[in-house]
């Protein structure tokens, strides 16, 4: 295999950001046709682990993490024609080290990731809840 070089940051091309996410099958679940969204998604992110091979963006996870106790894997995303090499792998074992290995990482799997996650060693945690933008919220806060 050819050697993927990994990297900290977020502060990376947006365009070469939302071609991986299309080219990866991410695009299909992400509003990658709202670059501006796509963009505040990436700014925000407070831990993104990149891979790259030569100049080519083949990978990228974008995490929210307090550091030393949650992290939310918000995408993992490798490039179609790079999968299967370890590269999703390597950017989840950066993400902890980043992290702290006393860290949880927590996420949300795509429909067709179900398989890959049990695979390097995450569990399923069957009390997990999903507010989506578009539910109904009817409790009301106080006044």
């Amino acid at each position: 295999m050819s050697i993927i070089d990994y990297r900290i940051g977020n502060d990376l091309d947006l365009s070469e950001v939302i071609e991986l996410y299309n080219v990866s099958t991410l695009g299909e679940r992400r509003p990658t046709a709202d670059r501006d969204r796509m963009a505040a998604m990436l700014k925000h992110a407070n831990l993104v682990v990149t891979a790259w091979h030569a100049q080519k963006l083949v990978g990228l996870a974008r995490t929210l993490t307090d550091f030393v106790y949650v992290g939310y894997l918000a995408d993992l995303a490798v490039h179609a024609g790079f999968q299967r090499r370890g590269i999703g792998q390597g950017l989840i074992a950066r993400t902890r080290a980043e992290m702290g290995l006393n860290s949880i990482l927590v996420l949300l799997a795509a429909p067709k990731a179900v398989g890959y996650y049990p695979h390097v060693g995450f569990t399923r945690h069957e009390s997990a809840w999903v507010l989506r933008a578009s539910d109904p919220f009817p409790v009301q806060g106080p006044d």
